[in-house]
């Protein structure tokens, strides 16, 4: 994707340097960081400076890769392989990148496993564009079948940031998005704010100001009242990990989207590459939840003159509790969007999807 007219996907490799753009700085600064270190590669995912499943699985690959670079010995690779593994425990992209690199590295002998780890990290990351590139075009179908019928502006309504910043570039529920508005279709967006991270109004808003797309920052809450009004068509969301029975698991709040939806008959869809499919998972109630720090609800960024601050919206000893994702079940998803084409969120639905 473009920013300021310049092209920029969100990891990248230059003169053998791992860069990637600071996410928790956005949309106030732009900063490019360079990755070293595993440490640095751990760091970034466990603080979100890159977040988002197929990203995650993405700079676990390039980390994992630099760090067989260094000490290619089977010992480094159980070591890198445990400590990337821990840095967030929700989104499978990260399990099923490392799974896949490690595998293949321990059948190969040391001298030959650093430039097999690039080389399969270079793949994952090529996979991931086209793959959400073609989940774009197989969603844009949906969004033309409604503007079609409508002859009016499409309504979607979005939770979190499941856009190009969320994967490599083109995104995953903003991909069809992102092809409806290259293919003119009349388009606005509501955005959930998306507490307590704000990666809604902070991450998705930018994006879609980006692409000149109209949308519109709402609060989380608002989503229920919107839909009962009539002023939703559509509900597109992403995933971090999938079950084979349809079940999802995304950003807490989704839950309560499908519900609505499905109470005010609104399609709700979510997309997502194969890769966010757990393939040893029959349902959801399994899915690990990752509890983050209180902090993330009590203290909120800002800008003032311009400079990012932090301030504090709860007394110090106030009790939080912070839940990452909720699983959305099945039932109330109308169906999934991969890179493979549009599927019931059912185990048979999905099992064809996987073997296209």
């Amino acid at each position: 994707m473009r920013v300021k007219n310049k092209k920029f996907s969100t990891i990248w490799i230059d003169n053998r340097e791992v860069k990637i753009i600071d996410q928790t700085k956005l949309p106030f600064e732009f900063k490019v960081q360079k990755l070293k270190s595993l440490n640095d590669f751990c760091t970034a995912i466990s603080d979100m400076k890159v977040r988002g499943a197929p990203l995650i699985g993405v700079t676990a690959a390039l980390g994992f890769a630099k760090s067989i670079e260094q000490n290619s010995s089977t010992l480094n690779i159980k070591k890198c392989y445990q400590k990337l593994l821990k840095t967030r425990p929700t989104a499978i992209n990260l399990k099923w990148a490392l799974d896949t690199i490690k595998k293949k590295l321990l059948k190969t002998i040391p001298s030959k496993r650093a430039s097999l780890a690039f080389k399969l990290a270079n793949l994952i990351r090529d996979d991931d564009i086209e793959n959400c590139k073609q989940i774009g075009i197989n969603g844009l179908k949906i969004i033309e079948q409604i503007y079609n019928k409508k002859k009016k502006p499409v309504n979607i309504l979005t939770h979190c940031n499941a856009g190009w910043l969320a994967t490599v570039d083109y995104g995953t529920a903003l991909s069809p998005i992102f092809c409806a508005n290259h293919a003119q279709i009349p388009l606005h967006v509501w955005v959930d704010e998306t507490r307590p991270r704000n990666q809604g109004a902070l991450l998705t808003s930018w994006e879609l100001k980006n692409e000149k797309i109209p949308h519109t920052v709402i609060v989380d809450n608002a989503g229920g009242h919107l839909m009962q009004n009539g002023k939703v068509d559509l509900c597109l969301v992403g995933s971090d990990r999938t079950a084979m029975n349809g079940d999802v698991c995304n950003k807490i709040g989704t839950y309560l989207k499908a519900i609505s939806a499905y109470e005010n008959n609104i399609p709700f869809y979510v997309a997502l590459p194969t890769s966010t499919i757990d393939r040893n998972l029959k349902n959801g109630s399994h899915i690990p939840i990752e509890i983050r720090d209180g902090k993330e609800l009590s203290d909120l960024i800002f800008e003032k003159s311009k400079k990012l601050s932090t301030g504090r919206i709860y007394k110090n000893k106030t009790k939080t509790f912070n839940p990452a994702f909720d699983v959305t079940p099945s039932k109330f998803i109308t169906a999934l969007i991969t890179e493979n084409g549009i599927c019931k969120a059912d185990f048979s639905s999905i099992q064809r999807n996987l073997k296209v």
